[in-house]
């Protein structure tokens, strides 16, 4: 999922549980059972979540980010409130998986969350306490339910085979010219080929700009693309390829980025942790209804505590417990 232009940033502590919840799921899955509605949170908890939102995106952009107009017509702030509500609505869904299936915490983890909210409350002036109107139990009933949603993850797909090998996570670092000729493009080539010719002084010299490193993992490009610049050594440089209309030269820099590498192989587990914990979800999700009720939404807002400036909730969790996975 993309909840916003931002929204995963904050999430990265439980990218697995909650990216995963607000999604939803590529197929349409049938109900077998009427759907329950399900109490939610509380005005002071959502709360909690809405300021924290609310002042890291004001942070960076100042207040002039909630007058902005999406595609869709709606302001920024139509948008992120929203985006806001879905994730109440599905983390209380997550906690409700986990119930169903007896995933619960162990009494070492429950200090740890009351530790962490005790901290959290700590920090938070009379006059953010008082604008939220939390205790240091809302918050703790916060990071209970956001630490269980990451649990449930873990335990339910512990078991699925999610194997990623080196070949089909491997990053690479190329140059490359794209033109529209053949004609042109053989000739550029043939330059390339005289003993001593420089890549990126050759192609600067005919388009007149400098080919920047790029970074290429595999199903990122076309496929001849892709064929030609795999099949390169450090230092090669491939004949002229089509592709799509278009004719290539790359040059490869570096045929196996470490890091790049690593890190590829990390986003391509959490996906393929992320479809194997939708399959079970989905179907979770259809028969157990979450809701906010209207009447309580519409108390919620972004409106007032301008001496609020709290935005450390997710970035504590992340302190503690570490990106989770």
């Amino acid at each position: 999922m993309k909840w916003m232009v931002r929204w995963r940033k904050w999430s990265a502590a439980g990218a697995v549980a909650l990216a995963l919840a607000v999604g939803g799921c590529s197929k349409e899955v049938p109900s077998v059972s009427e759907p329950q509605e399900q109490v939610v949170y509380t005005k002071p908890q959502i709360m909690i979540i809405t300021v924290t939102e609310r002042n890291r995106y004001q942070k960076v952009y100042t207040d002039r980010i909630w007058d902005a107009v999406m595609e869709n017509g709606e302001t920024f702030e139509e948008y992120l409130m929203g985006q806001i509500r879905v994730f109440m609505e599905n983390l209380k869904t997550m906690t409700l998986l986990a119930q169903d299936r007896g995933i619960t915490l162990s009494s070492g983890e429950l200090d740890k969350v009351k530790r962490l909210a005790r901290e959290y409350y700590s920090q938070l002036s009379r006059a953010e306490i008082e604008y939220m109107g939390i205790t240091e139990e809302d918050a703790a009933v916060l990071y209970q339910d956001y630490f269980t949603a990451n649990k449930v993850v873990a335990e339910l797909t512990k078991d699925v085979d999610l194997e990623v090998s080196d070949s089909e996570a491997k990053v690479i670092t190329i140059r490359r010219v794209r033109l529209s000729g053949r004609e042109a493009a053989e000739a550029i080539y043939a330059r390339l080929m005289e003993e001593g010719s420089d890549f990126s002084a050759v192609v600067r010299d005919v388009t007149g700009s400098t080919p920047p490193e790029e970074q290429l993992g595999r199903g990122e490009e076309a496929e001849a693309v892709e064929e030609a610049a795999f099949g390169l050594s450090t230092g090669e440089i491939s004949p002229v390829t089509e592709a799509e209309g278009s004719f290539y030269i790359i040059q490869c820099v570096n045929d196996y980025d470490m890091d790049a590498t690593r890190e590829r192989k990390s986003q391509i587990h959490k996906e393929r942790k992320n479809w194997a914990f939708q399959q079970i979800y989905a179907q979770f999700q259809t028969e157990h209804k979450v809701s906010i009720p209207e009447e309580l939404w519409a108390e919620i807002s972004f409106d007032g505590g301008e001496n609020v400036a709290s935005d450390n909730f997710f970035s504590l969790y992340e302190d503690e417990f570490g990106i989770q996975r």
